[in-house]
């Protein structure tokens, strides 16, 4: 499954610009999944403290399936004052 990955902040640099598009082997790919892969591709990804994905606008949890057709978004470690 082709997917289409929207990236802010660190994870904008990370990937080289503000989206990137992934293949994963799974036909029902997991948040997990893509987390791994994008770990396996971009390996500064696991110099992070952490990172979240977003699916439509909404924080997912690791177990969450994911399609094609979603809005998928790396959200970066915020820190602030």
């Amino acid at each position: 499954m082709n997917l289409k990955i929207l990236a802010f902040g660190i994870a904008k640099d990370i990937v080289g610009g503000k989206s990137v598009e992934l293949e994963l082997n799974s036909d029902s790919p997991t948040v997990q999944e893509l987390k791994e892969k994008l770990a396996a591709d971009f390996p500064t990804f696991k110099d992070l403290r952490s990172f979240a994905i977003a699916v439509n606008e909404e924080y997912a949890r690791n177990e969450q399936k994911i399609t094609a057709s979603d809005e998928i978004v790396i959200i970066p470690p915020v820190s602030g004052g």
